[in-house]
């Protein structure tokens, strides 16, 4: 969309903004080198650790892993003694790739023009050479869901592996789903206090509009689905409904985000409507929704986990106990930084979540199987398990602690640089005379 403005962004401010992201992207198109990791502590989340076990990666693949693998002779072998293998960790809602830096609207991609933009791909909009590429998956970010913005139905979200030349390489599955920013009263106070009459009119009224509109908007995409399946010979081609015909027939997913209640109650009712494949983002009141969720199946992608209470009066907690509070009512969720410059950050969150009573086991399941299986594509990643695609990070402790270091880290059976732009300051300015 906007190929070839960072260079010249880069030229105007004396800046080489692509010297790590594209230095640090292997480029093998052939056969993918064996490498077996021994002596470490295995945790493949989907079984028990494995202590003193070996993992042996051929070919982008994981071939094998266990207390007893036999290491094949033209393996690379790499001795992991008193280090900790993991799977690599997948934000269930980011905006890098689509986002360089805010204060230049030049390199935001999120957003397009008009509240309903269904037809809106995520996928074509990555930029492979951002500079936050290097600095997520250093800490151990192999995956994530690049997530659209903007209006009430903001696009179709790509589910993307972190390395590759163009975004065609880096997609891992496209459309992973349809987002909808769900209407809500704007401005309406967060508790129930009095408030102006004309106010309170004028809100509900704008609010009624808005849920008409994406209303008739899933009706007309319904009809456009009948009579595109008709092949009906003359009808006008909408990009928008047409975007929208998987949703409404079951085949994708809807991403529906709420944090109020009174809004996911709505939402949820929204969904029930039109047969829609729920999952809700956000969820701040989800301990106030739990039958309404759990009745449903309704995943749900919490977060972010480091930020604010809503309302003033909203136990200082709650967002930390939020995923414990799910768990325990056995309904499925991931989480989600919903951030570009702090994807980063993302075991942190989960961690958060099991300072606050969240199984420490849960939490890693939060950011790798879990989003996996929410998204469908569990068969291939989210766990260290024989057949699956080797996203696999080498670290010297539990990757939910601060201080925690990852050593190495693969994507899809190749060895990624640990340098970024931060590692290129740090040494520049520790070397400063």
């Amino acid at each position: 969309m906007r190929r070839g403005f960072l260079a010249l962004l880069g030229a105007a401010f004396g800046m080489t903004l692509s010297v790590f992201a594209q230095s640090t992207i292997p480029n093998n198109p052939g056969t993918k080198p064996t490498i077996a990791i021994r002596n470490a502590t295995i945790v493949p989340v989907t079984s028990a650790p494995i202590s003193n076990g070996t993992i042996v990666i051929s070919n982008g693949v994981i071939a094998a892993v266990g207390a007893n693998v036999s290491v094949p002779a033209n393996a690379t072998v790499i001795d992991g003694a008193g280090l900790f293998v993991y799977p690599g960790m997948i934000d269930a809602g980011s905006n890098v790739g689509l986002v360089e830096m805010d204060s230049v609207a030049g390199t935001v991609d999120t957003t397009e023009l008009g509240d309903f933009n269904a037809n809106a791909q995520a996928a074509v909009a990555i930029n492979p050479h951002s500079e936050l590429i290097p600095v997520t998956r250093v800490n151990g970010v192999t995956m994530l869901l690049a997530v659209p913005e903007g209006g009430i139905i903001s696009g179709q979200s790509a589910l993307i592996q972190l390395i590759g030349w163009t975004p065609h390489e880096m997609v891992v599955k496209a459309p992973a789903a349809m987002h909808i920013r769900f209407p809500r009263l704007r401005g309406a106070p967060l508790v129930d206090v009095p408030q102006d009459e004309e106010q309170e009119k004028e809100l509900k009224k704008s609010y009624t509009k808005e849920l008409d509109k994406l209303r008739d908007t899933f009706r007309d995409a319904q009809a456009y689905g009948r009579a595109a399946s008709a092949k009906v010979k003359r009808f006008d081609r909408d990009l928008i409904l047409e975007g929208l015909v998987p949703v409404v027939e079951g085949r994708v997913p809807v991403v529906i985000h709420a944090n109020q209640a009174r809004d996911i109650r709505a939402a949820i009712e929204f969904a029930d409507e039109f047969k829609l494949k729920m999952i809700l983002a956000g969820g701040q009141d989800v301990a106030r929704v739990i039958p309404d969720l759990k009745s449903r199946n309704i995943p749900v992608l919490l977060g972010p986990i480091l930020a604010l209470p809503q309302r003033e009066d909203d136990p200082y907690d709650v967002l930390f106990t939020n995923a414990k509070t799910l768990h325990d009512n056995g309904i499925r969720f991931a989480i989600q930084t919903t951030e570009a410059h702090n994807t980063r950050n993302l075991p942190y969150h989960a961690g958060s979540c099991a300072a606050f009573g969240l199984p420490k086991d849960i939490a890693l399941k939060a950011i790798t199987i879990y989003p996996a299986e929410i998204f469908g594509v569990a068969e291939k990643y989210g766990s260290l398990e024989t057949g699956k695609v080797a996203n696999v990070i080498l670290t010297d402790g539990d990757p939910l602690e601060f201080r925690t270091n990852v050593k190495r880290v693969f994507i899809a059976g190749e060895e990624i640089s640990m340098d970024s732009r931060h590692t290129l300051l740090y040494e520049k300015f520790k070397a400063r005379p």
